[in-house]
């Protein structure tokens, strides 16, 4: 009997330290600052080549095109309903 009690003493204290360690894992990864960096990691991959460091020109010409694009646009519509 008692060897039982301890068994399961000891399970829940098992038990316990994992949940201990998920709970300060996902406090963690919900912590703004990390989700910011982890978002700036991911932009910053998109933009710079991961081997050489040196910018991405097509990714950033694609995104210089789109800005432009849509600047022109409000513009345009602008014009046209003034």
């Amino acid at each position: 009997m008692s060897n039982e009690l301890s068994s399961l003493e000891h399970e829940i204290a098992e038990t316990r330290e994992r949940l201990a360690r998920t709970i300060d894992e996902l406090l963690h990864r919900a912590n703004p600052k990390t989700i910011v960096s982890r978002e700036v990691t991911t932009i910053k991959a998109h933009f710079v080549d991961a081997r050489t460091g040196e910018p991405r020109t097509d990714n950033i010409l694609k995104v210089a095109g789109g800005v432009i694009g849509a600047i022109a646009l409000v513009l345009v519509i602008r014009k046209v309903t003034s």
